[in-house]
């Protein structure tokens, strides 16, 4: 049978385009090379190849995530480990959940830390109670990407998102002077925006907010 972590390795390389590459880099300010695939190429590229191989097996998609992002030598590895856990065998599997921290404090960065996000968002549907504990013990880390990853992992829910939670991460990092989690607060209070203005309105006029974190949570609504 065809290692599937081999197998997606070879498919990102033929996917290459080394002309793209140092851009990339560049633009994500990446000690890791890239190879030049665009994100959503990565994601194509990745759930191709696990229906051409017919991959079902929970077990397997996990080793070959965890292979392919600790065993990374460009960074559309780490995307395409991200991608596998978006599967459906795998999407909302609370078992997961360690296997996500780990991406976050050792990607340390916020491309993966949001992409990530949204698995975390599949955790809440599926085991509300228990991922409500767990970002409630994200929410004050000593990595900042681990407080990140709790303040966004409700993004995508919509007019499901407990706003109770989200106010209880937001709460410890409210304070916080640095740009990625000042930036977070005001992103996952915009995203409540488009379903509930009026409880983003009134949060925004009740909390001491940074300027940066209020002008991203009433981006799309204002104040008035």
């Amino acid at each position: 049978m065809v290692d599937l972590t081999v197998a997606v390795r070879s498919a990102l390389r033929a996917a290459a385009d080394p002309s793209r590459a140092p851009g990339q880099q560049a633009y994500m300010k990446s000690a890791m090379p890239f190879l030049g695939v665009r994100v959503p190429e990565v994601r194509r590229t990745t759930r191709s190849v696990v229906s051409d191989l017919d991959v079902r097996d929970t077990g397997v998609l996990v080793a070959a995530a965890t292979g392919l992002w600790d065993g990374a030598t460009y960074r559309e590895e780490r995307y395409a480990a991200t991608a596998l856990l978006g599967l459906r065998p795998l999407r909302g599997d609370i078992s997961l959940a360690p296997l996500i921290e780990h991406m976050a404090r050792t990607g340390a960065w916020w491309d993966h830390v949001d992409e990530l996000a949204h698995r975390v968002a599949d955790l809440h549907d599926a085991h509300p109670t228990e991922t409500a504990a767990l970002v409630r013990g994200w929410a004050t880390d000593d990595v900042l990407w681990v407080r990140r990853l709790a303040i966004l992992g409700q993004l995508g829910r919509k007019e499901r998102t407990d706003v109770r939670l989200l106010a209880e991460v937001v709460e410890p990092n409210r304070a916080d002077p640095e740009f990625f989690i000042r930036k977070a607060i005001g992103w996952a209070l915009r995203e409540v925006a488009y379903v509930d203005p009026g409880w983003v309105r009134a949060y925004v006029a009740e909390h001491e907010l940074s300027p940066l974190t209020r002008r991203e949570a009433l981006k799309r609504i204002g104040s008035s």
